[in-house]
């Protein structure tokens, strides 16, 4: 064992973590959306770090079998997560159809009312802890890390890690080089319509199975 096989196990799990997080789904698009708006960004992208860091760690612990044993549990989560999807798709549709009228206070940028603080943490919490998806990626984790061996699967966890902090600050703080776009209203309801497609989308592939 050397210092090559160490970094190829951190570099491994960086890459696993990144192919399952860096995708269009509840939780980037969340992201996404404050970074643009500017808003709250340093706890949501903190929240979402930490609990993908909880997540990897109690997958390289084995906590993805026993996921996998209670398949209840799954279903249940599955059902939960597809109505607060549909919820909040619902709420995007909204906002693209009826956009709040912006007032002298406000700027474009604004997207509509301001989200305070605990509703932004509240809801990316819950976009990352009921989606059933993450459980399964767990698994998946624990069982790549496990074939590293015991020496190194914490290497493989750290790096996985190492690159749900790369990605989610990238789409948070990055997102502010798109608020010129997003400086004309018609923007943001382009965005909040997409939204809305993409988290029903996502709450009819749980209900189906997809």
């Amino acid at each position: 064992m050397n210092l090559i096989d160490f970094f190829h196990s951190a570099g491994l799990g960086m890459a696993t973590g990144l192919a399952l997080i860096v995708a269009i789904g509840a939780q980037n698009a969340f992201v996404l959306r404050q970074g643009i708006r500017g808003e709250h960004i340093v706890p949501v992208v903190a929240v979402c770090a930490l609990s993908d860091a909880v997540l990897i760690a109690a997958g390289v612990l084995g906590t993805g079998a026993l996921v996998t044993a209670a398949p209840a549990a799954v279903v249940v989560l599955r059902y939960v997560g597809a109505a607060f999807l549909v919820a909040y798709g619902a709420m995007a549709a909204r906002r693209a159809l009826r956009p709040q009228p912006l007032t002298s206070e406000a700027s474009a940028t604004d997207g509509g009312a301001k989200r305070g603080l605990a509703a932004a943490v509240t809801t990316v919490l819950t976009l990352t802890w009921l989606n059933p998806h993450v459980y399964l990626d767990i698994a998946l984790l624990g069982s790549i890390a496990s074939a590293q061996g015991a020496q190194l699967q914490w290497w493989f966890g750290a790096g996985a890690m190492l690159g749900s902090i790369v990605w989610f600050s990238s789409l948070g703080f990055g997102a502010r080089f798109l608020r010129g776009f997003f400086a004309r209203p018609l923007s943001w309801r382009f965005l909040d319509g997409g939204i809305a497609v993409t988290m029903v989308a996502l709450g009819a592939g749980l209900v189906f199975g997809a």
